[in-house]
């Protein structure tokens, strides 16, 4: 079942609010522990709650702190995207949805209303909150329209608008009138052909009007009678300005009478209208100019049997019904009529249980960089590993150390002289806070001579004497991964400005490999739009044979499914099936047999071209009958510079974000970084390199 649902609108007065209310109530009939979250809210007034998430949460008796409900305000997100943080926006949106999705067994994600300018940004905004989220989505479209057929543009534009960024569950369009209904659906369904659920809702005029309380506050009016009926809808209004006589022949039902303070004769009339058989009821009565009647009309009015609210206001007659004609209707909290209307409509007109179904067998394939590295910074912090970094005069080493220090999500030590660093951060103005930091320098470590022992040890049937080792532990590699091997760091990452060799040669002297591995190799995590790939080996086997590709898709596998990631494997070639001959196919071919005899359980397909492997047009048409053709997640090149040149294409033309490389087999974690890595590279890796070392 999928953890959330998605509601979102691309127009303003779309009626959302009827779906969410009947979403909430239709999950909380499906399972007992619904949450409820809105990722930006509109600016609310000082003091004040954001009315959706008030209405929601006491409607339905939710228990959540208001703060853990929303994200951002509108303004908040404005300032950040101006100063060019919107990825921290959609960091922190995915922070506090995943507390929710921890805490209940869904959540009902509401989207922005559409209320302001800068549609457009709310729109990309939308996808892209639902998209990094993971989750299903409800569209809510407005079908007040006369011409149907610009219904049904405006419904097709919204459904391929979010259906490249989400999946789309459900089309909801509402307010349409009673007697389009059926057409409508109709021509819905002709257009989007497939199995996307399509839903009109009528227009309910009980929703679609102000209360006399919405009134009120709108205008900042002043209530004189009527307390106890505010809740009173105004369907409609009408100026008071003619003689009685003629303006009782305009009043209607659930009418808003709106007239000069001064006008008695209109405002006694209206009143004993409204208990008179003969004339409707009527909603209120605005009185405009500041004018209270006259103590005895106020006397005579407060005698009287019934009376409907009755509201003083600033303002000539003429502004007042212009500012009454603009207000948008709204479902407080207190208003229980319009949330039981609401939910009555929603269940009526909506299949809740086709709708509940397809939501329980949801499965999303989007799993975006922003998801993975959030779930990646997750694990990390719940087992704090201690990883040293070599390189400590670096910058980019330095701005990384900075950023993760501030994450808390790992021990530091970096290798260096404690002043040169000092001197380094000082220059260079990194926020780097030192006494957070462990600053070794080798020759001057108390564990100094204890590591040169370990080392002639362990090396001396290879001609290593003490003057031999004493020389190596000097340097900075052999001497973070001397801290690994005797236990005082979890896990070392290195090559900022060491070539590979430099890095990987101790570890392979003396960490070596995990029993029964015979091949250290390496995988890229290859963060693409809307999916992780696993790219492997890019980094470390130039030309392996069969038995050693085997063993790095093997590795590679568990290696994905350690980082969350279900592992479908292609065996990658210039051919697919049996149509390709030669010896590097027949390689992979081969490579692809030892996999499956040694561990049946791995997805595996090979040999496969790379387009049939990620492509599941392409895939189908070529290997109808494989469950890993157009849907792999670990891609395995046959050679270094096959493999090596792809990452860097699909980098550097896509825009990727490529970490690693991470390095595979090893008994405790060593990771390689390429010379021109980033920050983030550095980041990420350091991250990787922890939960790496939790599981050892």
């Amino acid at each position: 079942m999928s953890k959330g649902i998605y509601v979102t609108t691309i127009e303003p007065r779309s009626g959302k609010s009827v779906v969410v209310l009947g979403l909430m109530r239709m999950l909380l009939g499906k399972t007992a522990k619904v949450g409820y979250f809105r990722p930006i809210i509109d600016d609310p007034d000082e003091g004040d709650m954001d009315n959706h998430i008030n209405t929601v949460l006491s409607y339905f008796e939710i228990n959540i702190d208001y703060k853990k409900t929303f994200a951002f305000t509108r303004n908040e997100v404005l300032n950040l995207y101006n100063q060019g943080k919107a990825g921290d926006v959609i960091d922190e949106i995915i922070r506090k949805y995943k507390y929710l999705e921890d805490l209940f067994d869904i959540v009902l994600v509401e989207g922005t209303d559409f209320s302001h300018e800068n549609s457009s940004l709310e729109l990309d905004i939308n996808m892209l909150i639902s998209k990094n989220l993971g989750l299903p989505v409800i569209i809510v479209t407005r079908g007040d329209k006369n011409d149907l057929k610009e219904i049904v543009d405006n419904v097709q534009l919204a459904y391929d608008t979010f259906k490249q960024e989400a999946d789309v569950l459900s089309i909801m369009t509402n307010k349409v009138n009673v007697d389009n209904l059926k057409e409508l659906k109709h021509l819905l369904k002709e257009r989007i052909n497939n199995d996307t659920d399509i839903t009109v809702i009528p227009i309910i005029h009980s929703l679609s009007s102000p209360t006399i309380k919405e009134i009120v506050k709108s205008l900042d009016g002043q209530v004189l009678f009527g307390n106890d009926m505010l809740h009173n809808l105004s369907e409609n209004f009408s100026v008071g300005a003619m003689q009685l006589r003629n303006y009782l022949t305009h009043l209607k039902d659930n009418a808003l009478v709106i007239t000069p303070g001064d006008r008695a004769d209109i405002i006694l009339g209206a009143l004993q209208a409204n208990i008179s058989k003969n004339y409707p009821k009527i909603a209120g009565i605005i009185l405009t100019g500041g004018l209270i009647p006259e103590e005895s009309i106020l006397k005579l009015i407060e005698g009287l049997s019934s009376i409907v609210p009755i509201i003083s206001v600033k303002g000539g007659t003429y502004s007042v019904t212009n500012s009454i004609g603009t207000i948008k209707p709204k479902i407080y909290a207190d208003h229980t009529e319009k949330i039981t209307t609401s939910i009555s409509t929603f269940e009526k007109h909506v299949d809740t249980d086709k709708l509940a179904d397809k939501l329980i067998t949801f499965q999303s394939e989007i799993f975006t960089p922003r998801m993975f590295q959030y779930n990646l910074l997750q694990r990390a912090l719940k087992n704090k590993k201690h990883i040293v970094l070599p390189e400590g005069y670096d910058e980019r080493v330095l701005r990384a150390a900075a950023r993760l220090i501030d994450s808390r999500v790992v021990n530091l030590t970096l290798i260096g002289e404690a002043d040169k660093i000092k001197e380094r951060i000082e220059k260079l103005d990194i926020s780097l806070d030192l006494n957070k930091v462990n600053i070794i320098s080798p020759t001057k470590s108390p564990y100094f001579e204890d590591y040169v022992n370990t080392f002639y040890e362990l090396r001396k049937h290879k001609d290593v004497n003490l003057d031999i080792a004493r020389d190596t532990m000097a340097d900075v590699s052999y001497f973070g991964t001397m801290m690994i091997y005797k236990g005082h760091a979890d896990g070392m990452v290195s090559g900022a400005v060491h070539t590979t060799q430099h890095t990987l040669r101790p570890a392979l002297q003396f960490i070596k490999t995990k029993p029964g591995v015979n091949i250290v190799s390496s995988i890229f995590f290859m963060c693409l739009e809307d999916r992780i790939s696993v790219f492997g080996d890019c980094a470390i086997n130039p030309n392996p044979n069969a038995q050693e590709l085997a063993e790095i898709a093997i590795s590679s596998a568990q290696t994905s499914k350690d980082f969350g990631i279900e592992p479908k494997v292609a065996m990658l070639s210039y051919s697919s099936g049996e149509s390709g001959k030669g010896a590097e196919v027949e390689k992979v071919r081969e490579a692809t047999e030892i996999v499956k005899k040694l561990d049946p359980s791995i997805k595996i397909e090979g040999p496969i071209q790379y387009d049939a492997a990620v492509d599941i047009r392409i895939g189908k048409s070529k290997m109808p009958d494989s469950e890993v053709a157009g849907h792999a997640s670990v891609l395995i090149f046959p050679d270094l510079n096959t493999g090596n040149n792809t990452y860097k294409a699909v980098q550097r033309e896509t825009g990727a974000l490529a970490i690693g490389p991470v390095l595979q087999g090893l008994n405790k974690p060593v990771n390689d970084l390429s010379r021109g890595c980033t920050v983030d590279d550095i980041y990420s890796t350091v991250i990787i390199t922890a939960i790496q070392a939790q599981d050892i």
